[in-house]
């Protein structure tokens, strides 16, 4: 039995008339009843309210940005969830829907508030269909797409895979137009594919595959096993879960799994208080990876911002670029005081710090 994240992304979900693609919506359901029905545990995190708003209502051109996301959503999430319900009833499954902002999961109470949501209705055998509540998210605090999201909650939920369905076959070692371009089908741990993505988004979603692959390689270093495949491609859902070596697409190979706090700091750096600057010996104890270490306050340079104890905290090199994101032990004052204590204590402490993997090229 597998525990899998399937995102499917608003290209997919939609034709060249911008109304939703039934059909293909149609084939997905029936992909993830075959995989209830074979004892696998699903979750659907689906785009495409913005996308389906476009599609029933006009006169929005005038609206400012966020009130045209508001207003498309809003009438747009209606209609997705409303074509989801007829295909899975026709499937004989029920579906709950959850509509989520970065908010829910700032502290970890709220977020093991929401893993306890999402155990209960596999319990129930519901499938959850999740997207991100864009009617009331704050353009500061908003997910990057649905792709982190997705990443989140399989990482939230201990899932062995995740699959990403987009409207092409995976990366690509070069432009995808290029017909000389091949698909990079095995991503290994540590592998960076940056130099192959360009940095354009989808007609309707806010991300594109710049996000797709960071969000895949952090998921993926957190023990999930990810796929960015096609989601026109016949059967793929179905293909993915059976490492059909026939099927086109880039797998980005599970890394050791992750603890479950360490997976949700991990995600928890958009809530960061405070950025806390450290000396080149720190930044380098923190990312060996012959040894762990814990962040000491002797470590520490300087404090950007204030912060009290259990506050999530962004740890940068002297060089700027960020070390890693952690849960504080103390304030910001004890923190002070601390530095020049003959005993440290531990300022973040291993058990609460996600370092950033250092990704060679």
């Amino acid at each position: 039995m597998l525990r899998i994240t399937i995102k499917v992304g608003s290209n997919v979900l939609t034709g060249a008339d911008r109304m939703l693609n039934v059909a293909r919506m149609e084939s997905l359901v029936a992909q993830i009843a075959g995989l209830r029905a074979a004892g696998h545990k699903v979750i659907l995190v689906s785009s495409g309210a913005v996308a389906a708003g476009r599609g029933v209502i006009s006169g929005f051109a005038d609206l400012n940005p966020v009130a045209q996301r508001q207003l498309l959503s809003s009438v747009g999430q209606v209609k997705l969830i409303d074509q989801y319900k007829q295909l899975f009833d026709q499937q004989g499954m029920k579906i709950g829907q959850l509509l989520v902002t970065k908010q829910d999961l700032g502290t970890r109470t709220h977020y093991l508030n929401m893993k306890n949501c999402f155990e209960t209705l596999w319990q129930n055998d519901v499938i959850p269909v999740v997207n991100e509540n864009d009617a009331v998210s704050l353009a500061g605090l908003m997910f990057t797409d649905n792709d982190e999201l997705s990443g989140l909650v399989a990482s939230m939920m201990d899932c062995d895979r995740l699959i990403i369905l987009s409207n092409i076959d995976g990366i690509f070692d070069g432009d995808p137009s290029d017909p000389s371009s091949k698909v990079i089908t095995e991503v290994a741990d540590g592998m960076s594919v940056s130099r192959y993505v360009r940095a354009s988004k989808s007609d309707f979603g806010r991300g594109g595959m710049v996000t797709k692959c960071r969000m895949a390689q952090k998921t993926a270093q957190a023990g999930i096993d990810v796929y960015i495949a096609n989601g026109a491609t016949p059967d793929v859902i179905s293909r993915v879960v059976a490492d059909d070596a026939s099927l086109v697409r880039t797998h980005f190979a599970a890394g050791q799994k992750s603890t479950a706090v360490k997976k949700w700091i991990a995600y928890s750096d958009g809530f960061a208080t405070a950025r806390i600057i450290v000396n080149q010996g720190a930044a380098d104890a923190l990312v060996s990876p012959s040894h762990v270490s814990s962040l000491l306050p002797v470590g520490v340079r300087e404090f950007e911002g204030d912060f009290r104890k259990d506050d999530i905290v962004l740890i940068v090199g002297p060089d700027g670029a960020t070390v890693g994101v952690g849960r504080a032990a103390m304030d910001k004052d004890t923190a002070v005081k601390q530095a020049f204590a003959a005993k440290q204590k531990p300022l973040v402490h291993y058990d609460y710090l996600y370092v950033y993997p250092k990704v060679s090229e």
